[in-house]
């Protein structure tokens, strides 16, 4: 929890501050560090300490004096108190979620853009890269910059415009001290509202949680896939013999970011039948590993390569649980920009699961949009490569390349005919393609087919098929090459699959491709520089299990 207080005279009086904000008796004993930029922490006891921190913070032109707080004495100026948790630590994918308090509002950043404005300065709030600081009591919207600003108590209406002068404390406590942090709270209940996750538990460098998993606990049998992040393993977990599939990320690759909203949406996806599912995350000192649910039937690229095309009652198949994830997803506000052939598996009964997502977007709402480049270029939207806002629209872009593939067996963008032309081959005129090429549609396809196709490639978002704000996944249900799919038996998985993949192989390791499979299963020896400059409190609060894979295992 963070607070802001004008700069305090003395010792004393910051002790008063902070016996206030967390509503500590008088005869509770706190230790109170002074923590510097590079994240070393200083005690602060003495007046003299005080004002040396202050006067270092005003000579960098520091906006704020950062603070750590701990409801116990140290045992030694340079050993953590008993009860600190480094969990806390910025930038940690994964770590609890700050609260910042001012006149009893529980501010919390939000990372995604609101149609709201910004209750001090009235500008708008949200918008790429911006964060917007909403009270989780009041659900007040303000700026970042402003939060310090909010002089009214949390509940009122108007907002005077006189503003604080703010000096930034953040905290972290643990036991008795932390069940006053929300007021109105009860311990737990403040716990659960400041971590926003259920984790395992905090690790050291083995990588060992509390109660929790580590690499040992494993059985590496197979590798089953590769990316610029690492490798994908298939997995036995020793205790219970069940298979998994292992995702390892290398420390000194990974943007944190893309990690933090990787393994939310992973939580959250255990619970839809189409999409990949997260058992538990751990680290060691150079990698990050995901343990997800293992999906053995092999992904569409690989069958699709085999079998050349689909037929259309497949392709509609594949499409409608497509479109049911991507309405679970949509709806808890996750734009998912990553689909492909190869991010579509196929359990053992032939059902559709989607992985895969390093690159999805949180927090948007119906209408609102974002900017950021990304995805595969065979399967952007236009309006991503125009440099334009975009939302949803994309993913139901993407699921017209797919569509395409499945039924016509190449891309709508083929680029064969451009041998021999080096320009034509590059990526600069595959995007070309995409926005000004007419797209062909073979005569064999149905009239329901073309149409659908046509719908959901159309290049202007507001037309095309599913782009409706609230009424876009019901557009794509009614549509006419969908109108024989029952969408209830779809989503509870009673429709028969056209198609069981072969699991004769071990583990069903024969849906796989054999360059993955035959390559050795280690994992490639840490490099003791890499991992000497790694910085361990930006990994910290990493580890997860997800109880309803403990409770199945038992």
């Amino acid at each position: 929890m963070t607070t802001s207080f004008e700069n305090p005279s003395s010792f004393e009086g910051l002790c008063d501050k902070d016996r206030d904000v967390w509503c500590l008796d008088n005869k509770q004993l706190f230790t109170t560090d002074w923590v510097e930029e590079e994240g070393d922490s200083y005690p602060v006891s003495p007046q003299l300490e005080l004002e040396e921190a202050m006067m270092l913070s005003e000579l960098k032109k520091d906006s704020e004096l950062l603070v750590n707080a701990s409801p116990c004495i140290a045992e030694h100026p340079k050993v953590p108190c008993p009860a600190e948790d480094t969990s806390i630590r910025q930038g940690a994918a994964g770590c609890w979620r700050k609260l910042y308090c001012v006149n009893g509002h529980a501010f919390q950043a939000k990372r995604f853009s609101r149609r709201a404005h910004c209750a001090v300065c009235t500008d708008r709030v949200g918008g790429l890269g911006r964060q917007v600081y909403k009270c989780t009591r009041c659900k007040l919207s303000v700026h970042k910059k402003c939060h310090r600003l909010v002089t009214v108590h949390c509940g009122q209406r108007s907002l005077p415009s006189e503003p604080m002068v703010p000096v930034d404390l953040s905290t972290m406590t643990s036991g008795p001290a932390q069940t006053a942090i929300p007021h109105n709270l009860s311990g737990q209940e403040a716990l659960e509202q400041v971590d926003g996750e259920n984790e395992a538990g905090n690790t050291g460098k083995s990588g060992k949680i509390a109660r929790g998993l580590g690499l040992q606990d494993f059985d590496l049998l197979s590798v089953i896939g590769r990316g610029s992040y690492g490798k994908v393993l298939l997995v036995q977990l020793k205790q219970s013999d069940r298979m998994y599939a292992m995702k390892t990320v290398k420390k000194e690759l990974v943007n944190t970011d893309r990690v933090r909203t990787e393994k939310h949406v992973l939580q959250q996806a255990s619970d839809c039948p189409f999409l990949v599912g997260l058992h538990s995350c751990f680290q060691t000192e150079s990698r990050l590993f995901f343990v997800l649910d293992y999906v053995d039937g092999g992904d569409l690229m690989f069958h699709l390569q085999q079998q050349r095309t689909l037929a259309e009652e497949h392709a509609r198949f594949y499409s409608a649980e497509i479109s049911l994830a991507f309405n679970y997803l949509h709806q808890r506000g996750i734009l998912y920009r990553n689909l492909k052939l190869d991010n579509l598996l196929l359990d053992s009964e032939g059902h559709i699961k989607l992985c895969d997502y390093c690159i999805c977007k949180e927090g948007l709402e119906p209408g609102d949009t974002t900017s950021t480049f990304c995805g595969t270029p065979n399967y952007l939207a236009p309006e991503i490569i125009r440099g334009e806002e975009y939302g949803f629209g994309v993913d139901w872009w993407t699921l017209g390349v797919v569509m395409y593939e499945m039924m016509v067996g190449k891309s709508p963008f083929h680029l064969a005919e451009s041998c021999g032309n080096r320009y034509k081959n590059s990526i600069d005129y595959l995007l070309q393609a995409i926005l000004e090429r007419d797209i062909f549609i073979p005569r064999c396809l149905s009239i329901k087919a073309v149409s659908v196709l046509k719908r959901f490639l159309n290049r202007d978002p507001a037309e095309r098929l599913g782009c409706r704000p609230h009424r876009g996944f019901f557009d794509v249900q009614k549509h006419p090459f969908f109108r024989s799919v029952n969408w209830e038996m779809m989503e509870r998985k009673q429709v028969v699959p056209p198609f069981k993949p072969n699991m004769s192989g071990g583990f069903g390791l024969d849906n796989f491709d054999s360059q993955f499979t035959d390559e050795p299963v280690r994992l490639t020896p840490d490099d003791d520089d890499i991992v000497r400059k790694t910085d361990e409190c930006e990994f910290a609060g990493f580890e997860y299990i997800n109880p309803l894979s403990m409770y199945e295992e038992e």
